[in-house]
């Protein structure tokens, strides 16, 4: 009876260690080999797009960074400080005093840096962070209602600056997935080369 359950549990065991290995294989080592090979047919290798200006990096296309002077076009805030090795949302639920203070605050300092600009006309991602803390993309909208700010700031014509928040509006993929979409350190970069 005893030899019964000792070959019985080596036959378990020997099951339970090629199970281990084939995952292992698989999970491991297939994995990150095709993550791999798919990130070498990305752009840049996988190592991210990055953006360059008189031969040196300047940001990354799908990093947000934070630009807060009134002359550049705001992108949206940021939980993690735009670290990018911290990338995080706050885990803050809307209930959150702490959080309804801080979007609060971010909505009286748009007000005051955006006069004429009433609180029903700012597009909600202007004062709350995103889940990731690093989303690189606005809105038209949100682009749009910094125009006034900016275009004084720059004494800039208006018109110049929604021709060029149009010029770097991205459509939708395939026209139908996701909103359109504004990269704020494209549109900053463009606006830095405005004659």
């Amino acid at each position: 009876m005893i030899q019964i359950k000792t070959q019985e549990m080596k036959k378990h065991i020997f099951i339970a260690i090629r199970l281990t290995i084939t995952c292992v294989l698989l999970l491991v080592v297939l994995y990150s080999a095709c993550i791999t090979l798919i990130a070498q047919a990305a752009p840049q290798n996988g190592k991210g797009e990055r953006i360059m200006l008189g031969g040196k990096v300047v940001g990354y296309r799908l990093e947000g960074q934070n630009f807060s002077a009134d002359r550049y076009f705001n992108g949206r805030p940021s939980a993690a400080g735009y670290n990018a090795a911290g990338s995080s949302g706050s885990n803050k639920g809307p209930g959150n005093s702490n959080y309804l203070r801080e979007v609060q605050e971010r909505i009286d300092s748009f007000l005051v840096h955006n006069p004429g600009i009433s609180k029903s006309e700012i597009p909600a991602e202007l004062v709350t962070a995103s889940g990731s803390g690093l989303d690189p993309d606005i809105s038209p909208a949100a682009a749009n209602v910094q125009v006034r700010r900016v275009a004084a700031s720059r004494k800039v014509d208006e018109q110049k600056l929604f021709a060029l928040v149009a010029r770097h509006t991205k459509s939708p993929l395939l026209g139908l997935f996701g909103p359109a979409r504004v990269n704020v350190l494209s549109l900053n970069l463009a606006l830095d080369s405005l004659r």
